[in-house]
């Protein structure tokens, strides 16, 4: 007798219900009380959960558990080829975009992109401390032959941290403007930080070949994207209100606050989540090595397939002297901000 055989029959279901087909397998009261001929009965202490599987087997007629995962999946199957023809040619530009950065950063010789990356490195941050860093960090990895995944890895994040700051800091200022779409986005936001970053990786998989670099940019820009937005949110919204009746007084526009002051006085908050933006970037091409993206991380995980400790370490401290090298920047630049507004 199974668990909650009483409930139907008290509802009167059970004709309902159908007989069970016999094909699944038997639990194990099931196959005691065929050898005992008598029936196993459940004590409350060990009575399970009304799930789907057990209330199965007191009604045939409830789907089991597997029978909504297996639904789930055949329903994303039906709607895919409609929705590959729709995604397809908008995220078409994010496979050039790759494709294209990740030519210029491997086809420039070392002797001309190590000196431009510490020129960059220099006018964002003018610390002569810094450049060294770089020079440092880059000449070590070049010396154990790992420079050119270590220009993949950057092209990649590069391109990825680009997108997440053009389209995550315009909803950024959307949300601090609208009350309601702030409301909206913040339950998306939230599924998107929680998300482990795998999941990401399922639905595209079914939708993209393995070869588009756009199956990796997209999972990328997804886990990333979220910082820059929620912070550039709360920048605007932590604008003082003095400031804002200042520039009511002289009678600026909407726009002109917004350009002219509320952005201004929000970028130490919005170059934070640049900060966060490109660090979570950096985690999820590792990750994203898992799908051909190219990088240190096909190094990360040729250590863990191939069990060698050697490359996994010197290929994590590689991950490791970017992170340091992109935060070091980033905060330099907010420095710079900071400094300029005092």
């Amino acid at each position: 007798m199974a668990t909650y055989d009483f409930v139907f029959e008290a509802l009167g279901l059970k004709e309902a219900c159908g007989a069970d087909d016999g094909g699944g397998l038997s639990s194990m009261a099931d196959l005691m009380g065929d050898a005992t001929g008598e029936d196993q009965v459940v004590s409350l202490w060990d009575t399970p959960f009304p799930s789907l599987d057990a209330l199965h087997e007191a009604c045939p007629a409830i789907p089991q558990s597997r029978e909504v995962t297996r639904g789930l999946e055949q329903g994303f199957l039906n709607i895919k080829d409609s929705l590959k023809v729709v995604v397809d040619p908008l995220t078409q530009p994010l496979s050039w975009a790759l494709n294209e950065a990740l030519w210029i950063m491997q086809a420039t010789p070392w002797w001309i992109m190590i000196p431009l990356l510490m020129l960059i490195v220099y006018l964002v941050g003018r610390s002569a401390k810094l450049v060294v860093l770089v020079a440092v960090c880059f000449g070590f990895l070049a010396f154990i032959d790992y420079y050119e995944y270590t220009m993949q890895t950057l092209a990649i994040i590069f391109v990825c941290a680009f997108i997440c700051v053009l389209f995550g800091v315009p909803i950024g200022i959307a949300m601090s403007r609208s009350d309601r779409v702030q409301r909206g986005m913040i339950p998306v936001l939230d599924m998107l930080q929680t998300l482990p970053p795998f999941v990401y990786l399922i639905p595209l998989i079914f939708l993209f070949s393995v070869t588009e670099p756009k199956l990796y940019g997209i999972a990328i820009i997804l886990y990333a994207m979220v910082p820059v937005i929620r912070l550039t949110d709360l920048g605007i919204r932590l604008v003082d209100q003095d400031v804002i009746e200042a520039a009511d007084a002289f009678g600026m526009t909407k726009r002109q606050k917004l350009y002219g002051v509320q952005i201004p006085l929000a970028l130490p908050n919005i170059m934070a989540g640049v900060n966060q933006t490109i660090m979570m970037s950096l985690a999820m091409v590792v990750i994203a090595s898992l799908v051909s993206a190219p990088g240190l991380g096909v190094l990360v995980l040729r250590g863990i397939r191939s069990l060698e400790l050697g490359v996994g370490l010197l290929s994590g401290l590689g991950i490791v002297l970017l992170a340091i090298i992109l935060d070091r920047v980033t905060k330099a630049a907010l420095a710079r901000i900071n400094a300029a507004q005092k």
